[in-house]
């Protein structure tokens, strides 16, 4: 009995909910100032973030009680357009799920990015109509990969998703969309001759059911670090095959340290958490 409560307990210490939260959770808005993104993706902040407004008629914002809708004012402009496009194309309502926090940071669970208000996770479902105030507080994923890992799920799957990751990765100030290795493969496959875009879409672990969105670092943020270009070409043979073979045993990693906070997102930290 003394194992079977120690193991409960242990498992309730991983859940979300448990995880230890970060000091840039007790800042609750954003920072005056001109809008900069300051440090990279994953380790970073952002000055004069600015609130995804939550009642919009083409989008809704999911768990909105978490706070994750903040970002520089070109992901906000970016998911108004967006949102807008797929809308004019009669294909349903979008879900707007993490952004970042007001002032960035790093998250206490869910990812290492999502620091420097650049980053949005959209939802690669389009309901027919609006979701209540429940479904939105605790929504239900859509998982689109099969058990295996290796394909899409068929009944899940609809010319809406690849309209909108390609309408997504034509906006240019998208530089990649993160999915599944087994979605973009489907990308590949429906792809056709117009196959540009697909080099913005990145295979990555997860992303079962989301895409995550992530734009170039806005003109005037002196001391946000963009990533290299993505490789040239769509994408679509041998980068995108070796994601489907076996893993290869490997030595235990080292322990990841967290780096160092970019200076100015220290002096932000040391001005605002108490």
């Amino acid at each position: 009995m003394k194992k079977y409560a120690l193991a409960v307990l242990m498992l309730l210490l991983k859940t979300p909910a448990m995880a230890a939260a970060t000091p840039w959770q007790s800042i609750q808005h954003p920072v005056s100032g001109a809008p900069q993104s300051i440090g990279s993706f994953a380790n970073g902040c952002i000055i004069g973030a600015q609130q995804l407004p939550p009642d919009a008629a083409d989008y809704q914002v999911m768990r909105p009680d978490q706070r994750r809708y903040f970002g520089h004012p070109d992901l906000i402009r970016f998911i108004q357009r967006f949102s807008a496009s797929v809308a004019a194309e009669d294909n349903g309502e979008v879900l707007i799920g993490d952004m970042g926090m007001a002032a960035g940071g790093r998250f206490s669970s869910g990812h290492a990015s999502h620091q420097t208000g650049l980053d949005v996770d959209i939802w690669l479902q389009l309901p027919a109509r609006r979701w209540t105030a429940q479904q939105l507080l605790h929504p239900q994923p859509l998982d689109l990969v099969s058990a295996d890992g290796k394909h899409i799920v068929a009944r899940h799957w609809s010319p809406g998703v690849m309209q909108m990751i390609k309408l997504a990765a034509e906006d240019p100030e998208v530089t990649r969309i993160f999915v599944n290795p087994a979605i973009k493969q489907q990308l590949c496959l429906q792809a056709g001759s117009d196959r540009g875009w697909l080099q913005k879409v990145r295979p990555w672990f997860g992303h079962r059911a989301h895409m995550h969105v992530r734009l170039r670092c806005p003109a005037g943020s002196t001391q946000c670090q963009d990533q290299p270009a993505p490789p040239a070409g769509d994408g679509c043979g041998a980068e995108l095959a070796s994601w489907f073979l076996p893993a290869k045993p490997s030595a235990s990693s080292p322990v990841k340290r967290t780096p160092p906070l970019p200076p100015a997102c220290q002096a932000l930290l040391d001005n605002h958490v108490l």
